[in-house]
């Protein structure tokens, strides 16, 4: 049994669970494990990453970092080589939950910051608790971001608040979150994983194969050119157009009856 990280799985939903609110590298190499793991389970049609208690993820561990950081020998030899935990645990992971072909729903059940909001972040959709704080938190420990926060926050909130929000890393709310699109429902904190997973299961029994192809889309669509996005636009479409699930949901619309998909 994972002894930071749950995995519960219940109508196509797979429902992952961080037991500890700090990142561990115990709990970052399972976590990592479990996203593998489910992503290449077809019986999983979306995904929940969630918290326990009054926190859903306040990032690195810093105890652990301050044991690290003391049983190091002799500091690095180039200052500029990544320190291995940022490439070979937090990176992976990032890129993993970024990389889900199915929808991701987070909810964060309470306080986030630092590397725990690069985690939530990644969820195509997020469900957070009234109340709950959030924070950048990187520069209040001296260092620069990481787990994608500063490309997800320009993405999110634009350049000029991203940067007021990683070099002035006060905490906000998450009804404040909400205001700037950082967080999509805020929910009263008891109603926060009923919300969130009822949201995935109603992902998970829509049309997969468009949420995929929306997801890509949606991957490179502020980079991309209009003409790139219009390109990919058609091969995607016309990929999803050949799919079950179109062919269900235009036959279910002439019946006027509701459609019922396979993810196929």
């Amino acid at each position: 049994m994972p002894e930071t990280v749950t995995r519960e799985d219940s109508a196509g939903v797979a429902t992952l669970t961080m037991l500890r609110p700090g990142l561990s590298s115990a709990s970052r190499r399972e976590l990592l494990g479990l996203v593998q793991d489910v992503a290449a389970d077809e019986s999983v049609r979306a995904v929940l990453l969630t918290g326990t208690g009054r926190a859903f993820c306040v990032g690195q561990d810093l105890n652990e970092s301050r044991v690290r950081r003391e049983a190091a020998a002799e500091p690095a030899e180039d200052p500029d080589q990544p320190l291995p935990v940022l490439v070979e645990e937090y990176n992976p992971l990032v890129l993993a939950l970024s990389g889900l072909r199915v929808p991701l729903v987070v909810g964060l059940n309470g306080a986030c910051a630092g590397a725990g909001l690069g985690l939530a972040l990644t969820g195509d959709l997020r469900v957070a608790a009234a109340g709950a704080k959030i924070t950048t938190a990187f520069a209040g420990v001296a260092l620069s971001s990481d787990s994608g926060v500063a490309s997800r926050l320009v993405h999110c909130v634009g350049g000029a608040r991203a940067a007021e929000l990683l070099l002035l890393p006060e905490p906000f709310l998450s009804e404040t979150a909400l205001q700037w699109g950082l967080v999509h429902r805020v929910v009263p904190p008891e109603r926060v994983l009923a919300e969130a997973w009822a949201l995935a299961a109603r992902l998970a029994a829509g049309p997969t194969v468009a949420y995929r192809a929306i997801k890509t889309v949606l991957a490179t669509a502020a980079t991309d050119s209009l003409e790139e996005t219009l390109a990919l636009e058609a091969r995607l479409q016309t990929r999803a157009g050949q799919a079950a699930d179109h062919r269900e949901a235009v036959e279910a619309f002439l019946a006027k009856r509701p459609p019922v998909f396979t993810g196929h």
